[in-house]
């Protein structure tokens, strides 16, 4: 089965998170997930988010700090997900693969639905 290797952004701006719900033409319509895409041949985790986080929701971010990699399997495909802290620089979300965005407060991220690969991210968060 088919590993798809991901890169998300833990989104940092003024102490809240940026999380992204899929849209209802993408897979897992509905989910919340920690923005990010797929990693190109020859391109670095931390290059890849910030190339993603541009192309995807128009926001320029600088990448910090490795945070955990997750790996989980959906029916149709395994997902490697690699997560990173980052910073908000500048921009204003534009969304094709999303319908919507919210900068959210640790305290309240586990009350969204979260992707599957996405949740225990989402709870290593909570615990620190």
């Amino acid at each position: 089965m088919k590993t798809i290797e991901v890169v998300a952004g833990i989104i940092w701006k003024d102490g809240k998170i940026l999380i992204a719900r899929r849209a209802s033409h993408k897979s897992l319509p509905g989910k919340w997930e920690f923005p990010g895409g797929k990693i190109e041949y020859g391109e670095s985790p931390e290059i890849a988010l910030e190339r993603e986080l541009l192309e995807e929701f128009n926001i320029k971010t600088k990448t910090r700090a490795y945070f955990t990699t997750n790996e989980h399997q959906y029916p149709e495909f395994m997902i490697r997900l690699i997560c990173y802290h980052s910073d908000f620089i500048d921009g204003h979300c534009s969304l094709t693969d999303h319908d919507q965005t919210v900068w959210c407060d640790l305290e309240d991220i586990d009350k969204y639905d979260f992707a599957e690969a996405d949740i225990p991210v989402m709870k290593r968060l909570i615990d620190g």
